[in-house]
């Protein structure tokens, strides 16, 4: 199996990586591609990839913390107005300078984000224009970037299709075919109709073991346009979500496929062989 989304380079896993790894190994991961949130994230996941050749990267900034910039632009004493594009073009600077990594495969995850979120590193979360107007800018630096370096791409879309989309299409180009996976992606239809027309992979989570809505979506996806993924720590699936059973790792992507592949009613080991072949096309592994 590939897990195509797992953030081994998150604090949850620092005490317990490596059993977290043994653990994934012995349930069949031979596989993982470890995305970063952040230059700080991007990094530790190259650190920890460096380890283990069957490991990739992806380097890239989440959405979620463009807020740090719109925070140190409130603050005087720490920034100005003339100062903010500058906070952005330095990490998009160091960003860049991790894509001649040779496990770097990929820019993400980036997108667009406008959920309200109830637990963050920052005290005072607002989604408002600012903030989302900073999101699309950093947005479309970063996928030029996988153009200009030729990598695949991660996409987070929460909330901000009506925004994800338009942007897609003005900055398409064709060599994004067969190289983008929209990470966790919304059960909507008109993501759907854009991954079809475009070659977009999708990636399916544990919360496809507890979201009825995904549970119908999956089986409209084509079967070469399909992924699998963690997101461990997060979107830990059932039964362990209702026993608690936290941290999400990358060993329960077997409970994601053998889930998606009684949704789709094929058998585990034909739906293991179709996502593993088609994680590595979109990375660019075979």
């Amino acid at each position: 199996m590939f897990d195509t989304h797992c953030h081994l380079n998150f604090k949850a896993f620092k005490k317990i990586l490596p059993e977290i790894i043994t653990s994934a190994q012995e349930e069949g991961v031979a596989n993982i591609l470890i995305p970063g949130t952040d230059v700080k994230t991007s990094k530790d996941g190259i650190f920890i990839a460096e380890q283990y050749d069957w490991m990739y990267v992806a380097v890239g900034i989440h959405p979620h913390h463009v807020m740090k910039y719109l925070r140190r632009y409130a603050e005087p004493s720490s920034a100005s107005a003339n100062e903010i594009p500058d906070l952005v073009r330095n990490d998009v600077k160091e960003i860049e300078s991790l894509l001649h990594h040779p496990k770097v495969k990929a820019v993400g995850e980036i997108g667009l984000d406008k959920h309200v979120y109830e637990q963050t590193v920052y005290e005072e979360y607002n989604v408002d224009g600012a903030f989302i107007e900073l999101q699309k800018e950093l947005f479309k630096k970063q996928l030029h970037l996988a153009l200009e370096y030729d990598k695949s791409l991660i996409l987070h879309n929460r909330e901000a299709i009506e925004d994800l989309i338009p942007i897609l299409k003005e900055n398409w180009d064709d060599k994004l075919k067969g190289k983008t996976v929209l990470h966790c992606c919304e059960p909507l239809e008109e993501l759907l109709s854009f991954a079809k027309e475009h070659q977009i992979y999708m990636g399916v989570d544990g919360d496809i073991t507890f979201i009825e809505a995904k549970q119908q979506f999956i089986t409209q996806v084509p079967a070469e346009l399909l992924v699998l993924e963690t997101d461990s720590p997060f979107l830990l699936p059932e039964p362990l979500r209702s026993q608690k059973k936290y941290p999400n790792k990358p060993a329960n992507i077997k409970i994601v496929a053998e889930t998606v592949a009684k949704l789709r009613n094929i058998p585990v080991e034909e739906l293991i062989e179709q996502t593993s072949e088609n994680a590595k096309r979109l990375f660019s592994i075979i």
